[in-house]
């Protein structure tokens, strides 16, 4: 008697999949992965797991702490990303023709935007679009363009440029960084100082990957890294307010941005002194990967920044 042959069924994709997929690839962790999309770890897991099962093929390799893919996973990643933003366009395609302008909206910003201007913003523009809801997540330069460029972010707030060829940057507002000494120190009744003069005082720096860093390093040029490596750095803290606290506590001095401190100098918690020679002005910008289609909702929040916001 003659055996039937078995047919393999073919390989078909679901887009949950595939997005599972793909941020296990960009974010090469399952478990970050798994914040990502919003699933437990084991769920993450298993839908890895069936995808490889039904392509026939193992996907990903865990190499020590990381997540890679294999020359199979490669592949497959390039075409999910291209089906993922096919079904991207067509959904905001289709909420452009209705005009639809609800929702969520996912934004990111640098910890000065973030904590000290933007909730103004963000307050106006509920006030105008009731049935949008702003999410927003506070965190360093970096964190914000990495996240834009893998699509977390439909745009971000930061207070220093990279050159990342896909980042579009648009001038907000201006920002002026200053040196924050406790109310008692000794150069409490001074106006300026020389930058000499800080290598002799303890000293609070913001994290390696804060706009507020890259632009003090901008500004010293070429001597950055000795004059950085000069002072005597007590701790290194991820946010502005963290940074105050520490002024006001006596460990040590810093430069922040003035925005940040504008409650304190009121109150006389805190002095400004500025630095002989160093003008340290910046910018924040609104910033988005011009690869991607902005969508109503993002559209609706990049039109009223602009329209509404102007530099000071």
């Amino acid at each position: 008697m003659k055996q039937k042959s078995i047919k393999k069924p073919s390989i078909d994709f679901d887009l949950r999949q595939l997005e599972i997929f793909c941020r296990v690839v960009e974010l090469k962790s399952f478990s970050k992965a798994a914040e990502a999309v919003f699933l437990a770890q084991a769920s993450v897991s298993e839908r890895i797991a069936s995808l490889e099962s039904m392509v026939g093929v193992k996907l990903l390799d865990r190499l020590g702490r990381q997540v890679v893919p294999t020359k199979a996973g490669k592949l497959l990643y390039k075409h999910a990303n291209e089906l993922l933003d096919m079904k991207r366009r067509a959904c905001l395609e289709m909420e452009n023709f209705l005009g639809i302008k609800k929702g969520d909206i996912h934004i990111g910003a640098s910890t000065i935007p973030g904590e000290y201007i933007l909730p103004k913003s963000i307050g106006l523009f509920n006030e105008k679009y009731p049935s949008i809801s702003v999410i927003m997540t506070i965190a360093d330069t970096d964190e914000i363009e990495r996240r834009i460029l893998h699509g977390d972010f439909e745009l971000g707030i930061v207070g220093s440029k990279s050159s990342h060829e896909n980042l579009t940057y648009h001038a907000l507002w201006n920002d002026e960084l200053v040196l924050a000494v406790p109310r008692n120190h000794r150069w409490g009744k001074k106006k300026e100082i020389d930058i000499k003069e800080l290598s002799n005082e303890p000293f609070i720096l913001r994290e390696v990957g804060s706009g507020t860093l890259r632009i003090i390093e901008e500004y010293l040029g070429p001597s950055a890294s000795k004059i950085i490596d000069s002072l005597q750095v007590v701790a290194r803290f991820g946010s502005s307010t963290a940074i105050k606290e520490g002024i006001k506590a006596g460990l040590g001095l810093s430069i922040l941005s003035s925005r940040a401190i504008e409650t304190e100098l009121e109150t006389g918690s805190l002095k400004v002194l500025h630095i002989k020679g160093l003008s340290l002005l910046r910018k924040f910008y609104l910033i988005m990967d011009k690869r991607r289609t902005v969508s109503p909702i993002c559209r609706a929040m990049l039109d009223f920044l602009t329209a509404t916001i102007t530099p000071v």
